[in-house]
């Protein structure tokens, strides 16, 4: 199964991730990864991304597609995979498109994690982290014994100046602008599809794995 995972920043994608690649033993794929093997690798586009990412530059389009033509011509991929963090624009979306056609792949469901921004707001901000020891907590998900200290140190924990609500927010509506076109171009190709993030995690697992039964 050739699968695509989208979601907002704490939408709880990796968790989901990690069941899916064990469930289904395909491999994770993020962005970063392709990157960090191709450089490791030595390959002529692995250099090429280096050479832009040492500049702190983006890494075009083309070579980034060149490095997903190489990490899904790998074995490990036969069977599938799951690919996280790419595309990221409308064109790297067409992009993929046209290699999966000329491997004689294609998508089978582009995975939309979908979170309400007020609920990734309240995810995201309630983040604490013990400046000492580098413990991270959570005031719902995650709360240290005695509230905003730590529990291994005795710390004041503190909230990160990107864990600040309105950060947050705005960080959350340049993923959402950047996001929707994709999400619209897979929907108009009948692959998406949207999973109710805000259940629990298993629940959530359980709508993705329903939807994947469907073509294992």
């Amino acid at each position: 199964m050739n699968l695509i995972l989208m979601g907002l920043p704490g939408a709880g994608k990796g968790t989901q991730a990690e069941k899916i690649v064990e469930k289904y033993e395909i491999p994770h794929i993020s962005t970063g990864d392709m990157f960090r093997l191709a450089i490791k690798e030595g390959t002529e586009l692995g250099q090429k991304a280096k050479s832009y990412m040492d500049e702190g530059a983006l890494v075009p389009d083309e070579v980034t597609i060149g490095i997903v033509q190489e990490r899904l011509n790998k074995d490990d991929c036969q069977k599938g995979f799951l690919l996280d963090g790419f595309p990221r624009t409308l064109a790297q979306a067409e992009a993929l498109d046209d290699l999966l056609s000329n491997m004689n792949r294609s998508i089978d469901f582009v995975l939309h994690v979908d979170v309400a921004k007020e609920k990734l707001v309240e995810r995201l901000t309630g983040r604490r982290i013990c400046p000492k020891c580098g413990t991270t907590y959570h005031v719902v998900f995650n709360p240290p014994e005695v509230e905003g200290v730590c529990d291994k140190d005795g710390e004041t924990l503190i909230q990160r100046e990107d864990d600040q609500p309105s950060t947050v927010s705005n960080r959350l509506e340049v993923n959402l602008e950047q996001t929707q076109p994709m999400l619209d171009f897979y929907a108009d190709k009948g692959d998406l599809v949207t999973i109710n993030g805000s259940q629990e995690i298993d629940k959530v697992f359980s709508d993705i794995d329903e939807k994947l039964k469907t073509i294992s």
